[in-house]
């Protein structure tokens, strides 16, 4: 895929993100300049990050997520725990029966 071509869904996903993350920022009363320092990332890479900017690294949201102590929210995105969809197809896909195969057999 094109990275030109975002899906829509997808940049307004990360622009949702982006301002809950600038409002988490606020709510600490974080300075721009002093969260960007944490982080080790430049004013412009937050100032991006903060309006949903698909070409910032997962790495500097992930960074910016640790300083405003929510990196545990990042950990939890894809675990298949969450993951209902997958799990649903994953036991669709459940054997019929298990069988022992020949050489299993012969080493009991």
């Amino acid at each position: 895929m094109d990275i030109k071509n975002t899906p829509f869904p997808v940049k307004r996903a990360l622009k949702k993100f982006g301002q809950d993350l600038r409002d988490a920022r606020k709510r600490r009363r974080i300075p721009m300049e002093l969260a960007a320092e944490r982080a080790a990332i430049s004013r412009a890479t937050l100032s991006k990050i903060e309006k949903g900017d698909d070409g910032v690294s997962l790495g500097a949201y992930a960074k910016i997520l640790f300083i405003l102590g929510m990196i545990e929210r990042l950990v939890e995105l894809a675990d298949p725990t969450f993951d209902s969809l997958g799990m649903g197809l994953e036991a669709d896909n459940l054997p019929k029966r298990i069988r022992f195969s020949r050489k299993e057999k012969g080493e009991e």
